[in-house]
């Protein structure tokens, strides 16, 4: 693990390290070409609040500039095989892409795709799905471990289907590397996993990306930490790991949920009940 000389509060051990604060603060003490992997869930920029902190800025421009600034951070911090995730909303994906391209190989352009049980739209097409990019430094040397993320293939595995174009003529494969549209549920409230975030992302999304871009021992970053889904699959995967969050609601739930600590401040880290397994209790 990465040896800091910080000011900012973290905790942590050699594999985990998290650190309160600004990203951008952290992400500029981080070694240049240190870390293997990278996924970032920023802010979107639509008005979410994030424990007291509004996700809006007062101009698009002002939003992208700042995005612009920990996109170049990270993209130094990388390792020459390393691999970049990147998520943002739909209207602003296209800046982030042209951004990027220009600095990095994009390989996929990945939709995670989800339904919903609310009404999204009526006077338009509601969004289901939210954009991520796959990029790399080097297209020609770049983790990519096809074996660890495989799906079902419907044409061969369902329909039993013969490809005659092979002499002799084989079945269809049962299994294959998922495309780029993703198919996992959102995190809903009374999912096992679920905490008190209003943009969780699920563990299922994390673990293919990490499991596909890395390998055990490498060193995985998230600079917007949230719920530190991220954090906790890494190591549920032999993955170091290295995360940063400003708002202290969610710090603390990485250090809970990491393992890190059990107190924080002489306040006991306990996961937040849900209103139905307390509305019995007298």
């Amino acid at each position: 693990m990465i040896q800091f000389n910080s000011n900012i509060e973290s905790h942590g051990n050699e594999h985990q390290r998290i650190f309160h604060g600004d990203a951008l603060e952290v992400l500029s003490q981080i070694p240049d070409e240190s870390v293997d992997l990278i996924f970032v869930d920023p802010p979107y920029n639509i008005g979410k609040d994030f424990a007291g902190r509004k996700d809006k800025w007062k101009a698009d421009e002002y939003y992208l500039n700042w995005c612009y600034q920990w996109i170049d951070l990270c993209i130094q911090k990388l390792k020459p095989t390393g691999a970049f995730y990147v998520m943002t909303s739909t209207q602003f994906m296209p800046y982030f892409d042209l951004f990027i391209r220009q600095k990095m190989t994009i390989l996929s352009r990945i939709v995670w795709a989800y339904d919903s049980s609310g009404v999204q739209a009526k006077r338009y097409f509601g969004s289901l799905y939210e954009p991520i990019l796959f990029c790399v430094k080097d297209k020609e040397n770049y983790t990519f471990n096809a074996d660890d993320i495989m799906v079902e293939a419907k044409t061969g595995a369902k329909r039993k289907l013969i490809d005659y174009r092979k002499n002799p003529p084989q079945p269809y494969k049962n299994e294959k590397v998922p495309g780029n549209v993703w198919d996992f549920c959102r995190v809903r409230y009374r999912m096992e996993e679920y905490e008190n975030h209003p943009t969780q992302k699920p563990v299922s999304l994390l673990e293919r990306i990490i499991k596909a871009s890395s390998n055990e021992g490498d060193l995985v970053l998230d600079p917007f930490c949230g719920t530190f889904t991220t954090g906790f699959v890494a190591k549920e995967n032999n993955r170091d790991f290295i995360g940063i969050e400003i708002q202290e609601d969610y710090y603390k739930i990485g250090l809970r949920r990491l393992g890190i600590a059990t107190e924080y401040k002489g306040e006991y880290l306990e996961k937040e009940k849900k209103s139905y397994e307390t509305k019995n209790i007298i």
